[in-house]
């Protein structure tokens, strides 16, 4: 079995999962489809023209529009939103993009507390203080520039030059295992012995300077 393949068996199975554990609402499986010579895609079947995320719009509005075009792998029971998408050319990953957008308003959960008290998926959620902002783990081999375009980063909120360098690209178990276990830790704690372990084996891509700075590391070659 060849990585495209692999990482459309990971997403499939931990969506299952997920579904399983109550951790989430809506889904739309993963499909794997040929885009070119020896090149596969793993996205989720409405993934056109997502150009608008990019733009310069209020976040509520990008939040609306992906709920609306049902644009999402996983759609959480608090609203939030998760996208992975991989492209793999002969072998290799050569571009992902791992999102998650959590809803912009809690405050249905924060003003009834009394009605989400005892569900542990809003534990995270009912305090008033928590300010919610998507993140964005992207890689791609084509657009790495050294000093300003790292080939692996995490992306905070919409900051069009927030590019934190990340060791390499992020396994789809890396990617939810950190969304579950930062945004969802009390249900996550509760169901994750039931979330099949994948292990990760790709290789490193950080540059010896983006070493150098604040950078995130995870389990690489």
């Amino acid at each position: 079995m060849g990585l495209p393949e692999n990482i459309y068996k990971e997403v499939t199975k931990l969506t299952g999962e997920l579904i399983e554990a109550g951790l989430c609402d809506v889904q739309s499986y993963p499909i794997l489809r040929t885009v070119g010579h020896k090149t596969c895609e793993i996205t989720f079947s409405e993934d056109h023209d997502l150009a608008y995320i990019l733009k310069n719009i209020p976040y509520n509005e990008v939040y609306e529009e992906i709920k609306r075009n049902k644009s999402y792998n996983l759609y959480m029971a608090d609203g939030g939103i998760i996208q992975i998408q991989y492209l793999v050319r002969d072998g290799e990953i050569i571009k992902h993009r791992l999102a998650f957008f959590p809803s912009p308003s809690l405050e249905e959960y924060q003003n009834n507390p009394d009605i989400y008290e005892n569900d542990e998926i809003y534990a995270d959620v009912l305090m008033k203080n928590v300010v919610t902002s998507p993140i964005r783990f992207d890689f791609d081999r084509e657009a790495f520039v050294e000093g300003s375009h790292p080939m692996s980063h995490l992306t905070i909120g919409q900051y069009k030059n927030c590019r934190i360098p990340v060791g390499g690209p992020i396994s789809p178990y890396l990617f939810l295992h950190f969304v579950l276990s930062s945004f969802y830790n009390t249900a996550y704690n509760k169901c994750s012995n039931s979330l099949t372990v994948f292990e990760c084996s790709y290789s490193s891509t950080i540059t010896t300077s983006e070493a150098r700075n604040i950078h995130i590391m995870a389990s690489f070659k």
